[in-house]
């Protein structure tokens, strides 16, 4: 069995850099939710608490039982786990006099302790709490301070348990990455074998246990994740693999044609199913960001239905879900958290009688490209910028028409290729442009216009959850937008959008 980091999330914003960090030293790990703690198999080499938004004095703090692994496993406990385990074994933690927020310095590391082995004294790390620990029980050592915080680790005697005050994850913290080698690698033993080799070996093998002589059908975008799934699928099960490319109406300018001929040359069957019409009479009239997806999702299935009944046998349906879509579909305080829903999560209606094979929904979308370098795809698709499910419907804010999903596919075919020939396009990790609901006065030649808006997005990440925006040459910007407003008939202006995320999405809906 696959050895596995178990990581506790208690709803902090850097609970997936944890995942990334730990990654990184090909070290497999899931993220669970507190109050969803999966069964405690000989599988899982330690366990990481994670940082939270809570308070650990709050009557409603996460709290759950640790009785499963602490002294039993390896554990290191993040800012709120650290304190949580203080808390809870007869320590105290007070609200700080001051919020202890960003940069510090260790004034003191044990540096024979396995945790610090490495670290330097004033090291710098990352602080974020607004509790502190002013006492630990009797049977803990302290093994950190910074000026300020005494208590910015410890170690519970006898035990493999730990706790930090500060973030290790977070890049601020210059030698987090030592210290959580030294966690992951050293105490809890971890061979760092998980590598992309190893992924697609396990996972053909498992796919092929799974499905058997079964068929699959699985819907390709033209995007990396199912690209990537659908190849992995094709190497475990070969001719079972019925791939579907569905046009919604809702893709990027003639890019049905081109992603069409592009799989002929991978191998792959597949057939191109023109379902534009449906999808439009469908989203006819909606302008909630939530209800065109889930009408987006409803047609997709219909259509997938229809195809499928048509393969003789079908057991399975493909997806391309990628560990994201799981991670911010599945919140720590439920579904009223979810950021959005996603188009490949949640399950299929009970009428569809088909199981699920997702073999990408572990990886995050850094990984799947690695993967897919293992199997040799073409880099004109690994190299491709991430395209939401819903398509255009989510870069057009308001309600659909074909009228306004051509002006966007225009404009976003002007973004994208300048992108290319500037040779900017693999600087950024994502592009789009979206149709704002609002028009503006222009002047052209000697008339005045009344005509729309459109706002460029461009995005640097390295997996999705965090972004920041693009800091693209005011001078590209300058005949981007000249291009748009010239070509493109009912433009006449254009914005480009420096939010990050957080606070913002990467998408606008």
């Amino acid at each position: 069995m696959q050895e596995t980091i178990l990581i506790l999330d208690f709803g902090s914003q850097y609970t997936q850099l944890i995942a990334r960090r730990v990654r990184e030293l090909n070290v497999y790990c899931e993220i669970h939710p507190f109050n969803k703690i999966p069964e405690i198999t000989s599988s899982i080499k330690g366990v990481i608490l994670s940082g939270s938004p809570f308070s650990v004095r709050a009557s409603d703090a996460p709290n759950p039982d640790l009785s499963a692994f602490k002294n039993k496993l390896p554990l290191l406990g993040v800012c709120y786990g650290a304190q949580l385990m203080a808390h809870k074994f007869g320590g105290e933690v007070l609200k700080s006099e001051h919020r202890e927020y960003g940069r510090a310095n260790l004034s003191f590391v044990k540096a024979d302790n396995e945790l610090f082995k490495g670290v330097s004294n004033n090291s710098q790390v990352w602080m974020s709490h607004a509790d502190t620990i002013t006492k630990i029980p009797d049977n803990y050592e302290i093994i950190s301070s910074t000026k300020d915080v005494k208590f910015a680790g410890y170690q519970v005697k006898g035990e493999q348990t730990y706790g930090i005050q500060f973030h290790p994850e977070v890049y601020h913290s210059t030698e987090g990455a030592v210290l959580l080698k030294n966690f992951v690698v050293k105490i809890c033993g971890c061979k760092q074998d998980w590598t992309p080799d190893s992924f697609v070996e396990t996972t053909v093998k498992e796919l092929q246990q799974k499905i058997g002589n079964d068929k699959v059908v699985l819907g390709l975008s033209g995007g990396v994740d199912s690209s990537v799934a659908a190849v992995l699928l094709h190497k475990a099960i070969g001719k079972n693999l019925y791939c579907i490319f569905v046009d919604n109406g809702l893709l990027r300018k003639n890019e049905f044609e081109s992603v069409l001929d592009s799989y002929k040359h991978m191998g792959l069957n597949v057939k191109g199913v023109n379902a534009k019409d449906r999808f439009y009479a469908e989203l006819a009239g909606i302008s909630d960001p939530e209800k065109k997806r889930k009408a987006i999702g409803k047609v997709f299935i219909d259509v997938f239905d229809d195809e499928s009944k048509r393969i003789e046998d079908v057991k399975w349906l493909g997806q391309g879900t990628i560990y994201p879509d799981v991670i911010e579909s599945v919140s720590v305080k439920g579904p009223s958290a979810t950021i959005k829903s996603h188009h490949n999560v949640g399950g299929l209606p009970d009428f569809m009688k088909l199981k699920i094979v997702e073999p990408l929904n572990t990886l995050f979308k850094d990984e799947v490209r690695r993967v897919g370098k293992t199997l040799q795809i073409d880099d004109a698709i690994l190299g491709r910028h991430p395209f939401p499910g819903p398509g255009l419907a989510i870069r057009i804010l308001g309600d659909i028409t074909a009228e306004k999903v051509r002006i966007l596919q225009e404009v976003d075919s002007i973004f994208i290729d300048n992108l290319k020939s500037a040779d900017l396009y693999k600087d950024v990790w994502q592009a789009g442009a979206i149709f704002l609901p609002v028009q503006s006065v222009g002047v052209m030649g000697d008339e005045r216009t009344y005509e729309n808006a459109v706002a460029l997005r461009a995005v640097t990440s390295t997996d999705g959850m965090t972004a920041d925006w693009c800091h693209l040459p005011y001078e590209f910007l300058g005949k981007v937008s000249n291009e748009i407003i010239n070509k493109v008939k009912g433009i006449n202006r254009v914005v480009y959008d420096i939010s990050s995320k957080p606070p913002a999405t990467i998408e606008w809906e």
